[in-house]
């Protein structure tokens, strides 16, 4: 089986797994305690403190180790914008983070705080400049992610830290996806990773506030971490998190280059190898082990269970692979094709053979999801005399006149809007519209990104009776 799912979590890393061991027998006492026992587990703590705030770049007693990097995103939010209330209660994301960043914002907001979302390009990217035209005079935080989890893309952050410096906004940056690789750029002001991003044990989180943010811990107080983090440390944990931290470090150089190669190599050979297929994410500024795709007529809850028979363990997106049936945020502030998503991570190890063995088997494997849910073959439009809503020959135009057709895909889900509209296309004349029905979420990705593969125009969405109605004019 071939784990190609680092992003979510890292194989743990055999430097991790003696740290924990080891601190097992002699971390097991109360650092804050007086006797030797808890002098030994103080100098672990402290040393593993020390260690982290070495790779972060920052000093120790800026960094707090905390349950999780969820943890250390909520309470990092919550900290910083109480400690400038009284400058404002605004706060600046961009519309990729993290989940944990965005439910930070609703509860800010939910408490009668604002909050402005960034807007992304298509490779997942804010634009540093609109970024800093967010900043207001009540703006009590900014936070930008240093790489997107789910595309790779890395974000401005040096260009905005600056800006946010300079108008005196401290700025909150969720390195989880990349603190295994460098350093995160720039004078930024708070910083959140989790170490099971990095291959350290799960259950440990870093917050770092540099010195002179005005920082208000939320919550009960608590004598431990400097009162920002609440409970007894995970001693064990944190040894091997901060150990683990280090050694992938010392490599991070060599297999990033290495891995960098194996995802140019999907990258440029999965639109060989598969028809109609969108890779997502930017080309160059993106983390060393992520690539991401998405495939037209695709179901992506069906491909990744198949592509798991196959001996292959990967993520996605889409929204059938979602208990909410809707897109991930990530693809929806995008606006790509959500359909038949793949994101391919790469933990650090992965060898060139797996790779292969993927690209070898992703093509029948696709293949084999959209005969069964009944894709188009190829990129020609189906014949005219063919009634894509019913499935049928002989099918009358439906809609205002011959000019336009209708489909009905109100309560299907991804990816049969999008199969129903390929379909039909071929049988109105070039000028001519298709208006398609649809409830489901993707369709709202979906078929603008069909027509820009396909070279077919997209009008727009209307409301509708049921769901919306998405217009399509053939042009080719």
């Amino acid at each position: 089986m071939s784990y190609f799912d680092a992003a979510s979590a890292a194989p743990l890393h055999p430097v991790a797994r003696q740290g924990l061991l080891a601190a097992l027998d002699e971390g097991w006492a109360d650092p804050s305690r007086l006797y030797r026992e808890g002098r030994r587990a103080r100098l672990l703590l402290d040393a593993a403190r020390a260690t982290a705030a070495e790779a972060v770049g920052c000093r120790p007693d800026e960094l707090v180790f905390t349950s999780s990097g969820t943890r250390a995103v909520h309470d990092g939010v919550a900290g910083a914008a109480a400690g400038r209330r009284r400058v404002g209660r605004h706060l600046i994301v961009s519309s990729v983070e993290h989940s944990s960043v965005l439910h930070s914002a609703e509860r800010h907001t939910a408490a009668g705080g604002s909050v402005t979302e960034v807007a992304v390009g298509r490779t997942g990217a804010v634009d540093a400049g609109e970024y800093a035209r967010a900043l207001r005079p009540d703006t009590a935080l900014a936070c930008l992610q240093s790489a997107n989890h789910e595309v790779g893309t890395e974000q401005p952050v040096t260009e905005v830290a600056e800006a946010c410096q300079a108008a005196g906004v401290p700025l909150l940056v969720d390195a989880a996806q990349s603190l295994g690789w460098a350093p995160v750029p720039g004078p930024w002001s708070l910083l959140a990773a989790s170490a099971h991003k990095w291959g350290g044990p799960a259950g440990v989180g870093l917050l770092v506030v540099r010195k002179g943010v005005r920082f208000a811990p939320q919550g009960p107080a608590d004598e431990r971490e400097s009162g920002r983090a609440a409970g007894f440390e995970n001693l064990p944990a944190i040894v091997a998190a901060a150990a683990s931290l280090r050694a992938v470090r010392a490599e991070a150089a060599a297999e990033a280059a290495r891995l960098r190669e194996l995802t140019e190599r999907i990258r440029a050979r999965v639109p060989e190898l598969v028809a109609d297929v969108e890779v997502v994410g930017d080309p160059l500024r993106r983390l060393p082990g992520i690539v991401t795709f998405s495939c037209l007529y695709v179901d992506g809850e069906t491909l990744l269970h198949e592509l798991d028979r196959a001996g292959f363990s990967v993520s996605s997106g889409s929204s059938c692979t979602s208990s909410t049936l809707t897109p991930s945020h990530v693809l929806r502030a995008m606006g790509v094709l959500s359909e038949g998503n793949v994101r391919v991570s790469l933990p650090p190890g992965t060898p060139a053979e797996d790779v292969e063995r993927f690209l070898a088997a992703l093509p029948g494997v696709v293949s084999g999801v959209r005969e069964r849910v009944g894709a188009p073959v190829g990129a020609a439009p189906a014949a005219p005399g063919t009634d894509a809503a019913a499935g049928e020959p002989g099918g009358a135009p439906s809609g205002p006149g011959a000019g336009e057709r209708v489909v009905d895909a109100v309560g299907r889900r991804c990816p049969i809007p999008v199969i129903e509209l390929a379909r039909v296309i071929g049988q109105v004349p070039v000028g001519g519209t298709v208006r398609v029905l649809a409830d489901d979420e993707a369709a709202r990705l979906d078929i603008p990104a069909w027509c820009e593969m396909r070279g077919q125009r997209y009008l727009g969405e209307e409301p509708a009776d049921r769901g919306s109605a998405y217009l399509v004019r053939r042009v080719s």
